[in-house]
């Protein structure tokens, strides 16, 4: 980040910490591309036309607003990481409010500390798309619990820091921090899950050469 984006980011910390919720408004806004990722391609595919990220972004802009002292109690965590923790803490209030029992969380390796990991199904549903004819349906389910399972047998931490780096479009140095490794680790990781990646799609139709 530039010095003086830096400089920027820490003056309207200073006027939130003031109480001044305009000053919240542009952290969030700057903030607002990358989150909308976030739940893009975390939110559960099964609730697609029943709520959209900008519901989920609009209710954490208010769990922000609410607990924005909490940051200020470990200010020193880079202001991002926070945005996003409350962020997958309202997505993860949404699947519950809306999956109940239907999701099984005790299937999801809490590995990122920014909010709820990425499952394989959220990942197979990004990668296949919204689907474009009905005729193709039958096939596109197929190739979905094919890919879903072929996602699943990547390693946990591989797959979030796919997920970090490439679907939510993080920098290398973001990903280290949320995952909390090293950014040489967090490297190798990604370059890793992108060949795995590659050799998973190779096997499903449609994507293979």
């Amino acid at each position: 980040m530039a010095v003086e984006a830096e400089q920027e980011i820490a003056e309207l910390l200073t006027r939130v910490r003031a109480g001044d919720q305009q000053a919240l408004a542009e952290l969030f806004a700057r903030h607002r591309n990358k989150l909308r990722r976030m739940v893009q391609l975390r939110l559960d595919h099964r609730l697609a036309g029943r709520v959209s990220p900008s519901d989920v972004l609009q209710e954490a802009y208010i769990d922000a607003l609410k607990r924005v002292d909490h940051y200020f109690e470990k200010p020193d965590q880079p202001f991002f990481g926070w945005l996003r923790l409350i962020v997958g803490q309202r997505l993860a209030d949404v699947h519950r409010e809306h999956l109940a029992q239907k999701r099984d969380v005790g299937q999801e390796v809490s590995i990122n500390r920014g909010g709820p990991t990425t499952d394989s199904a959220c990942l197979a549903a990004c990668l296949l798309g919204a689907g474009s004819s009905p005729s193709h349906a039958a096939a596109r389910t197929e190739s979905f619990v094919r890919l879903e399972e072929a996602l699943n047998s990547m390693d946990a931490l591989d797959r979030e820091v796919l997920a970090l780096r490439h679907f939510e479009e993080l920098s290398n140095t973001e990903t280290a921090a949320l995952l909390g490794v090293q950014p040489a680790a967090a490297s190798k990781r990604y370059v890793r899950a992108l060949a795995r990646l590659k050799q998973i799609l190779e096997t499903i139709p449609g994507f293979g050469g």
